[in-house]
C-alpha cells in the first residue's frame, strides 16, 4: 500500500477513534489504538502524530487539546462540531440552484470537482442531484474566453503547493521584461480579481510578498524541495490587503485628482468604482499613483468625464487627444515586419487536470453516503456506475477506494464500514459503528473556496433561481466553512446590483414579458431607456450581459448589467423569433489596430501579434464603433487604427470634439 494510502487511512481512523471515545485521550491511547501508529517507535510516532494533527486542521478537522493538570500530560479531543456539518438550512430551490450552477459551470469553471463534492455533502439524506431545470439551462451561459486547461492545471498546482505550504519556482513574463525569469515563491493564496487569477506569496529573491497573475506564469511548476512543508504562511496575512487596484493606483500614491461627471454618469462611476474612490456634487475624487493611466480611464469614458485637477492630469489627457487626432489624420503609418519568435510562447508542460478535490474529502464524503444509503439498515446495495460518477471516481479505481474505507477503524477490531465493487453494485454493509459517519462532514477548506467562487462567478442567478436574496444564500454557506482559517480566501464583492438586474431579467426570459432598461451606452452623455426581448444571460468575467432584441432600434442588441441602471417587467409580451440567434458578437466586424511599443507587450497577452520595431498589430473584432472608439481612446494615442478608413476618420473627428470640450484647441497649422 502506498505511502498516501497508509496516510489517509491513518488520519480517518484517528478521527473515528477520537469521535467514538467522546472523552479526551493521551497519545498513548492513540498510539495503541489507532490503525498505523502501533507499529512506530516514540520518535516516529511524535512526528507522524504531529503531522498528522496539522493536516487534519488544514482541512477543516481540528484536534482539541488541553494539559491535565495532574500529569502534565496533553489530552486529545474532537468535537462532533468541528467535524459534522451543524444546523445547514438551504431550502430545495436553494439546493437545486446550487446544483443548476454545477451543471452550466461545468468545463469552464476549475473548481468544478470540489464544487461538486461540496454539493453531494449539502445535498446527504435529500433525494439527491436532480435534473438541470431546462429554462434555466437555457437561459444562462457561462463563457471563459480565459479558461484554459492550463490555466486549470496551473491552479491545481498552485492549490496543491498552498495546502501543502511548500515553495515553488516557475518561469514568470512581465510586460516590463524582454524575456521570462525564474521565480521561487511561498505561495500563500489565490484570488480571482476582474476575471484575472493571481497567486499571493513571498518572493524569496527580492524578499517580498508580491503578486503574480497566473496567465503569465510559463512552464512547469515545480516543487523547490522535496521536504513535506517548506515555509508556513504568517498567522497575520489577510489576502484582502493584495486587493489589485484599479491600473492608476498601482505603486505610490501620489496624489488626488477632481474628475467632473455628469449626474447622469455619476451612478455608473459610484457602482463600478466605489473601491477607488468617491463621488459628491458630480465630481468624482480619487487617488492616483500613475496620472497617465488615469487619463486613460478619462478618455475612455468618451467624454462623460472632464479633468478638473491636478494640472498634470489635464495636460496628459489634452496630450494624448493631440497625438490621436494627429495620427488619425491622413494615411495609416506603415507597418514593420512580423517578428519571428513570440516572447509569450509558452514552454512545453504536460497537460494537468483541473482543481481536484482532496482525497481525504472523497473518503469523507463517500463514507457518509454509503451509511446513509443504509439507513437504519444494516445493508445495501448501490448501483456501481452512479456512486462513481456522483463522486468523479473512475469506475476501475472504485475499488481502491472502498477498499481504503474498509480499513477505516476504531480501535479494537471495530470497523466503520465493508463495501465491496461487485460486478455492476457496491453492497455495503454498516459495522457497529457505522452510524458514528452517517451524517455529512463539514466542507474542507477547498470546498468551501469552490462554493464561494462558484458565487462570485454565478451568485446572482443562484439567488434568481432559489427566489431568495444572495446574502442569504451566502450567510447559509459561509455557515458551513468550519472553523478553520479563510484568510486566504478574498472577500465575496458586492452582487446587489447585479441581483436585482437579473431577477428582473430572468423573469422576463421565463414569462416572455418585454424589460424596458436604463442602460448607458458608449458615448452617450446619460442613459436612454430601451423595450427589449430578453432572451439569454450571459456571464463572461468580469462582466453580465443580456442579450435581447431591442424594439428601441428593431435589431438585435446585447448590453452590459454594469451599465445598466434600472430594469423593469413592462407586462407586454413577446413571442419567440424564430431562428434569432442571440449572440452579442454574430458577424463582428474587424478592426486592424497598431499599438506602440508603450502598450505593445500588454497587448500581446490580448492576442496582438508582435513586429520587429517592437510594436504590435492586432485584428479586433467589434460590433458598436462606440465600444472599439473608448478603447482606442483609453491607450492616450499609443493605439492607432489602420483599418477600415472610415473609424480612422471616427476617431480623429471624436479627438477633435473632445479637444473642443477641453479647452485646449491647439492652432491650426
Amino acid at each position: 500500500m502506498s505511502h498516501d494510502a497508509d496516510k489517509l487511512i491513518r488520519q480517518l481512523s484517528l478521527v473515528a477513534f477520537l469521535m467514538a471515545e467522546r472523552r479526551l485521550l493521551t497519545a498513548r491511547d492513540v498510539k495503541s489504538n489507532v490503525e498505523g501508529y502501533s507499529e512506530m517507535s516514540d520518535e516516529a510516532f511524535a512526528r507522524r502524530f504531529y503531522s498528522d494533527r496539522a493536516e487534519l486542521t488544514a482541512l477543516g478537522v481540528p484536534l482539541q487539546s488541553q494539559r491535565d493538570e495532574f500529569t502534565g500530560e496533553e489530552l486529545y479531543t474532537l468535537r462532533s462540531e468541528n467535524y459534522f456539518l451543524e444546523g445547514l438550512d438551504l431550502d430545495d430551490d436553494e439546493l437545486a440552484a446550487l446544483q443548476t450552477a454545477l451543471y452550466y459551470l461545468e468545463g469552464k469553471f476549475a473548481y468544478a470537482e470540489p464544487f461538486r463534492l461540496a454539493l453531494q455533502n449539502l445535498a446527504l439524506g435529500r433525494a439527491g442531484f436532480a435534473e438541470p431545470p431546462t429554462e434555466t439551462a437555457a437561459r444562462v451561459r457561462v463563457s471563459a474566453p480565459d479558461y484554459s486547461p492550463e490555466l486549470a492545471g496551473r491552479l491545481a498546482k498552485l492549490e496543491s503547493a498552498i495546502s501543502k505550504q511548500r515553495t515553488i519556482r516557475f518561469g514568470y513574463w512581465s510586460p516590463r521584461r524582454a524575456r521570462p525569469g525564474e521565480r521561487s515563491v511561498n505561495p500563500y493564496a489565490l484570488r480571482l480579481d476582474e476575471g484575472n487569477w493571481y497567486v499571493v506569496g513571498h518572493d524569496l529573491d527580492r524578499g517580498t510578498t508580491r503578486t503574480f497573475k497566473v496567465s503569465r506564469i510559463r512552464g512547469d511548476i515545480r516543487f523547490a524541495t522535496r521536504r513535506e512543508r517548506d515555509f508556513r504562511i504568517p498567522a497575520d496575512f489577510d489576502v484582502e490587503l493584495h486587493r489589485i487596484p484599479r491600473p492608476w493606483q498601482i505603486g505610490e500614491i501620489m496624489g488626488r485628482a477632481r474628475i467632473a461627471v455628469s449626474d447622469d454618469t455619476a451612478w455608473w462611476v459610484e457602482r463600478t468604482l466605489s473601491d477607488a474612490g468617491t463621488v459628491e456634487d458630480g465630481t468624482f475624487e480619487t487617488d492616483f499613483a500613475n496620472v497617465d493611466l488615469l487619463a486613460g480611464w478619462v478618455l475612455r469614458q468618451n467624454g462623460r468625464a472632464i479633468p478638473l485637477e491636478p494640472g498634470e492630469l489635464v495636460d496628459s489627457v489634452a496630450a494624448a487627444l493631440s497625438t490621436l487626432a494627429d495620427s488619425h489624420d491622413g494615411d495609416a503609418p506603415a507597418v514593420a515586419g512580423p517578428k519571428r519568435t513570440d516572447p509569450r510562447r509558452p514552454l512545453p508542460e504536460r497537460p494537468v487536470g483541473p482543481v481536484a478535490p482532496e482525497r481525504f474529502g472523497v473518503l469523507q464524503a463517500l463514507l457518509a453516503h454509503l451509511l446513509a444509503s443504509c439507513g437504519d439498515e444494516r445493508s445495501t446495495t448501490l448501483d456501481a456506475a452512479e456512486v462513481a460518477a456522483r463522486f468523479s471516481i473512475p469506475l476501475e479505481e472504485l475499488q481502491d477506494h472502498l477498499s481504503l474505507l474498509n480499513l477505516v477503524n476504531f480501535g479494537g477490531g471495530c470497523y466503520a464500514v465493508y463495501a465491496e465493487h461487485d460486478g455492476d453494485v457496491v453492497r455495503v454493509e454498516k459495522e457497529l459503528y457505522g452510524d458514528v459517519f452517517r451524517r455529512p462532514p463539514k466542507l474542507t477548506p477547498l470546498e468551501a473556496r469552490a462554493i464561494h467562487l462558484a458565487m462570485e462567478y454565478v451568485g446572482p442567478t443562484i439567488a434568481a433561481d432559489a427566489h431568495t436574496p444572495l446574502k442569504r444564500v451566502r450567510k447559509k454557506l459561509e455557515e458551513t466553512f468550519g472553523r478553520f482559517d479563510l484568510a486566504g480566501t478574498p472577500i465575496a464583492r458586492d452582487a446587489s446590483a447585479e441581483e436585482t438586474l437579473v431577477r428582473v431579467l430572468s423573469d422576463g426570459v421565463d414569462k416572455r414579458v418585454v424589460v424596458e432598461i436604463e442602460y448607458l451606452k458608449d458615448g452617450d452623455d446619460g442613459p436612454s431607456l430601451r423595450q427589449v426581448e430578453p432572451y439569454t444571460i450571459e456571464r463572461e468575467l468580469p462582466v453580465w450581459r443580456v442579450h435581447t432584441w431591442d424594439l428601441s432600434v428593431d435589431a438585435p442588441r446585447t448590453f452590459r448589467l454594469d451599465r445598466m441602471r434600472s430594469a423593469r417587467l413592462t407586462g407586454d409580451p413577446f413571442e419567440v423569433r424564430d431562428g434569432f440567434d442571440p449572440s452579442y458578437l454574430s458577424n463582428p466586424r474587424i478592426a486592424r489596430l497598431l499599438h506602440s511599443p508603450e502598450v505593445a507587450r500588454w497587448k500581446l497577452e490580448r492576442g496582438a501579434r508582435p513586429l520587429t520595431d517592437g510594436t504590435a498589430v492586432a485584428d479586433v473584432p467589434y460590433k458598436t464603433e462606440e465600444w472599439l472608439l473608448s478603447e482606442i481612446l483609453a491607450d492616450r494615442g499609443e493605439t492607432v487604427v489602420l483599418e477600415p478608413q472610415r473609424l480612422r476618420d471616427v476617431v480623429a473627428k471624436r479627438a477633435r470634439r473632445l479637444q473642443r470640450e477641453l479647452g485646449r484647441v491647439p492652432s491650426r497649422r
